[in-house]
């Protein structure tokens, strides 16, 4: 007796909706490199069906990366976008993604690139990029941040700022992480004096 193609459609369209669920929850916890192993745990399947349904981890990703960071970081570049002053932008975009790096251990992959081989959070990277550097060129015309910062130096920040929160992210609160920031992001005023507020 065969089975009707379509229960088995519709049994192969949960699996993969539950995979995905799966992926995201591992993946909000531990970043993108974590083992396959624990998604496919989570998921109630063999690794064997993650590759079957997704072709890879790239594919796995790929599926997921919209729900998983990009609208956290196009949402990030919408707020940042509605603000008038060019220092707030500038200063704001830094430190929402230095908390989304925090925040979201994900997210934190996507920006140090840690899968260089995933087209969409290429992309997603590359407009993140371009948007960050703009707010750098538009401060810097209106001589509110310092001349000599690049955009390598904006990239490097971010590159940085992952590495410090893989390596100590859990041994310091979330307060005290974003009192740090103030210092990183005062530093790059082209007159860095206390804040008044």
């Amino acid at each position: 007796m065969t089975v009707p193609e379509q229960p088995r459609r519709a049994d192969a369209r949960r699996n993969v909706e539950g995979i995905r669920r799966a992926a995201l929850d591992v993946f909000r916890t531990g970043g993108l490199t974590t083992p396959l192993d624990e998604v496919a745990r989570a998921a109630g399947v063999s690794k064997g069906t993650i590759y079957h349904r997704f072709g890879s981890r790239r594919g796995l990703i790929d599926a997921v990366v919209d729900d998983l960071v990009a609208e956290r970081i196009q949402g990030i570049i919408a707020a940042v976008g509605e603000l008038d002053e060019p220092l707030a932008r500038f200063e704001e975009y830094l430190l929402r993604m230095f908390l989304l790096q925090y925040d979201e251990p994900a997210a934190n992959d996507v920006l140090v690139r840690a899968l260089p081989d995933s087209e969409p959070l290429l992309n997603l990277c590359e407009k993140a990029q371009e948007f960050a550097f703009g707010l750098l060129r538009a401060a810097q015309e209106a001589g509110v941040i310092r001349p000599d910062l690049t955009p390598d130096d904006v990239n490097h920040l971010i590159l940085e700022r992952g590495a410090i929160v893989r390596s100590c992210g859990c041994t310091q609160s979330r307060a005290d992480y974003q009192r740090r920031l103030r210092f990183l992001l005062d530093g790059l005023r082209s007159n860095p004096f206390p804040r008044t507020s």
